[in-house]
């Protein structure tokens, strides 16, 4: 095994590692330490661990290489965009550290008891504060159905959780303004509702008795904290454990959100500089039907998550998209991600899947035209 002794004195382990992956050692990295064994194992773990920022580079050298003066234009937007962001930053990443360190998410759990209705309700004003991504919400739900919680109120919180959180409703109105924020927290909740009483309906109809898959999987954003939840302790800074935590919630939190928003920046301002506003106002632009169907299914793909997709909808709602579609976008995205429909399909049986993907659309899809109706009728 390759070690800090072995690389010698002064030399960084990662230094040593990019000098020695050819002789075939097994490479140590610190802090996080990991082994991979060869250079194709070296080159996954670089892959997975700095993906965001070697796709940031990647980028910026192309746009150089063919147009130097835009790629310093995209430079110049994208740290900007940063700045001006930077205090909704802060005070969401104050809050994610905070939920964090005083285990105050843990009361999420308390909400799945007593009667079936209630617990859809709890569930889905829940989902709009928990702090989960969707697959971040994986390992609480596998919990939860493994527990012998209905599927019905486990549905009501899948659901409406990815859409909103403190952290995004604090982006979201700084990126797309008060309104837009509240309407995308009323969408979680009734995502929720109406998903949890489709579910309850066919539960109750004999449906689904047979919900997770034999072995389940784990999620990808952390929510053990819930599975395993410790006393609430709102002054976290007397007890050492909790201000670490607290301190590596909040690094943790500034680094997740700092590379994927700068991602998310720099594809805005290369959108802003080739995409034609009158194919973004074609497409998604207009009155009807069509640019909010047309968002539901674009956004499932082009979705990154949902702090990167924020300014993403605010270049394009700029370019002319309605917003009842950019409402739609974050909403199907969200719930329907690649990595969160990968981690739901490992989880659950076919026919909870496709529930699960049946009510994201069509909420995502009601949630939106409701929306725009209510935007036209009060404009």
């Amino acid at each position: 095994m390759l070690s800090r002794a072995a690389c010698g004195n002064g030399q960084s382990i990662i230094f040593c590692a990019l000098n020695n992956y050819k002789t075939g050692y097994i490479v140590m990295f610190q802090p996080n330490t990991f082994t991979a064994k060869g250079p194709l194992g070296f080159a996954s773990h670089i892959w997975s661990e700095y993906r965001v920022g070697l796709v940031i580079v990647g980028i910026l050298g192309l746009i150089f290489a063919v147009e130097p003066p835009q790629a310093v234009e995209s430079t110049w937007f994208t740290i900007d965009a940063l700045l001006s962001t930077a205090p909704f930053l802060m005070l969401s990443i104050l809050m994610a550290a905070y939920a964090s360190a005083t285990g105050a998410d843990g009361l999420i759990a308390k909400a799945f008891t007593g009667a079936p209705v209630v617990m859809i309700v709890a569930a889905a004003a829940l989902g709009g504060l928990s702090p989960f991504c969707s697959c971040g919400v994986i390992p609480l739900i596998a919990a939860l159905l493994a527990m012998g919680v209905p599927l019905a109120p486990v549905m009501a919180f899948w659901l409406a959780s990815p859409v909103i959180d403190p952290s995004m409703f604090i982006l979201t109105t700084g990126l797309l303004g008060f309104e837009f924020a509240v309407a995308k927290t009323l969408t979680a909740v009734g995502l929720g509702l109406f998903g949890g009483g489709v579910t309850h309906a066919l539960t109750a109809s004999g449906h689904f008795r047979d919900v997770l898959k034999p072995q389940a999987r784990g999620g990808c954003c952390g929510a053990a904290s819930l599975t395993a939840p410790k006393p609430v302790a709102w002054k976290f800074w007397t007890d050492p454990a909790r201000r670490s935590t607290f301190g590596r919630e909040a690094w943790g939190t500034t680094v997740f959100l700092v590379k994927w928003l700068a991602l998310a920046f720099l594809l805005e301002s290369l959108m802003l500089a080739y995409v034609p506003a009158a194919w973004i106002s074609g497409a998604l632009g207009g009155s009807g039907l069509a640019p909010i169907v047309t968002a539901t299914f674009v956004g499932v793909p082009a979705y990154l998550n949902g702090y990167a997709a924020l300014p993403l909808v605010s270049g394009l709602m700029e370019q002319g998209m309605v917003p009842g579609a950019g409402l739609t976008f974050l909403v199907a995205g969200g719930v329907t991600s690649l990595p969160a429909a990968i981690a739901v399909y490992a989880l659950v049986r076919p026919r909870v899947f496709a529930l699960y993907i049946a009510l994201a659309l069509s909420g995502s899809l009601a949630s939106g035209l409701l929306y725009q109706l209510w935007l036209g009728s009060v404009g």
